[in-house]
């Protein structure tokens, strides 16, 4: 009877349609827009149809359902990059775990979009802390290629990728030698050689005669190629070392259609990584870590590629990351790198805002170099999602910006501040989970019976 429930509970919950945006009007708040300014005092926001129509302080248009924020700190959701959300339940369980694939294959080809669940419990954790949007990847495993990420929304609904296919991740540095054969030399030629395989295999599905793909998209467009429209006949050579599934994944990120998201700590691998522009000139890249960035700062921001850089190396854990510092994020925005703050640990971006917190205090000790409240808090929520590709439409309270609004109980960049509300596009989304839940069901210690976990 209990499994009967809880398949029926599943099953409504995976096929609910998703519900339709509210119109709001927030007042009386402390409102941090994400742009990187500082906070509005006695500030408010209006959502109308699922998009925000305004910002400010004073006296907001009237209209829709009025929300008094009794001067709690009102911001766009978070949006965290580079996670494992919606790929994985139990870490420890292979057969729940999709953030790897170990023994395939393919590299390059692998899509996090179809293997997002929305019924994870991550997801529902993340939601419940403010985060909103994320960008879900598997990572380098049986490839120096990890795969082509998805941008996903939080939502309490089915549909929870926003954008497959968004980017191409691709492993260098220590992990990337230990994937091509135990050099960077390999790694290196590896990429070089999938890259200068994928742009054969573009000009060749390009060429009439050569391939099925529609007449219309072969040339003139500005899309992505869908692997499953390449035709069979692009003409390879006997020595190709990608599949053809691989080879066709990549013609995007050769053409520049889709960004290379490149993990990489070292210096001098970071340079390595800029010069690949001198050999494919379309190359759109982002720089994943970067410990020893601040090394480079300059080059980087010369070279206009944004980094996602780890919140919390402020100590080398391998030789890669020897000149690792918690400065290196404040001090990478000095130079003018565009930076996103990443969760160290891809499966707990929850604690986005506690990183960002962090940068914030660390401008007061003497010689480190942190951020300003309103560049902590943009790095991670509008910048993340101007690399994403969703900028000005997510991690931003602005007209017409998604209406992902977090109402918080306390500065959101302070320890323990925790959501009291959240919406997704105008909806607002429950903040219940496995683990709220747990903290409520032994929230008693009543001993007198057998433990509420025997209880349905």
């Amino acid at each position: 009877m209990i499994k009967r429930t809880l398949l029926a509970a599943a099953a409504a919950c995976a096929f609910a349609a998703p519900a339709a945006g509210q119109d709001f009007t927030i007042t009386n708040a402390t409102v941090a827009t994400g742009d990187g300014s500082e906070p509005i005092e006695n500030g408010h926001v209006v959502v109308r149809g699922g998009k925000v129509v305004a910002v400010g302080a004073g006296a907001p248009p009237a209209g829709g359902t009025a929300i008094d924020a009794e001067g709690r700190w009102v911001t766009p959701g978070l949006f965290a990059t580079v996670t494992s959300l919606g790929l994985w339940d139990v870490g420890a369980v292979e057969e729940s775990n999709d953030t790897s694939a170990r023994t395939s294959t393919f590299g390059a080809a692998l899509d996090a979009a179809p293997a997002i669940n929305p019924n994870s419990q991550h997801i529902l954790v993340h939601r419940a802390a403010g985060v909103t949007r994320a960008a879900s990847v598997t990572m380098p495993a049986s490839s120096i290629f990890g795969g082509q990420g998805a941008v996903i929304d939080l939502g309490a609904d089915p549909q929870a990728v926003v954008r497959p296919r968004a980017f191409q991740v691709v492993a260098l540095g220590e992990s990337g030698a230990r994937l091509a054969g135990g050099s960077r030399t390999a790694t290196h030629a590896l990429l070089r050689n999938a890259l200068r395989e994928a742009s054969q295999f573009g000009d060749d599905a390009s060429i009439p005669g050569r391939s099925s793909r529609p007449a219309e998209l072969r040339t003139g467009d500005d899309l992505p190629i869908d692997p499953r429209l390449v035709g069979e006949n692009a003409m390879r050579g006997d020595d190709a070392l990608l599949t053809r599934f691989d080879a066709a994944a990549l013609v995007p990120v050769v053409r520049g259609e889709q960004p290379l998201y490149v993990a990489v700590e070292r210096a001098s691998d970071i340079r390595s990584v800029l010069a690949l522009r001198s050999e494919f000139l379309g190359l759109d890249l982002v720089l994943i870590g970067a410990s020893e960035g601040w090394l480079v700062a300059r080059e980087i921001a010369a070279a206009g590629v944004p980094v996602i850089a780890d919140g919390l190396d402020d100590l080398p854990e391998r030789f890669e990351q020897l000149a690792s510092t918690q400065s290196n994020i404040g001090r990478l925005v000095a130079a003018g790198v565009k930076v996103a703050i990443n969760a160290s640990a891809m499966e707990n971006p929850r604690n986005l805002n506690q990183y960002a917190g962090n940068l914030v205090a660390l401008r007061r000790i003497p010689g480190a170099d942190g951020l300003s409240w309103g560049q902590a808090f943009a790095a991670i929520s509008s910048i993340p999602a101007e690399i994403s590709g969703m900028g000005g439409r997510a991690g931003v309270l602005a007209p017409h910006a998604a209406g992902d609004v977090v109402i918080w109980d306390n500065d959101p960049l302070e320890l323990g501040a925790m959501p009291v509300r959240v919406f997704i596009d105008g909806v607002e989304q429950p903040l219940d989970n496995h683990q709220s839940r747990l903290k409520e069901r032994y929230r008693d210690l009543d001993e007198s019976s057998l433990p509420k976990a025997y209880d349905w």
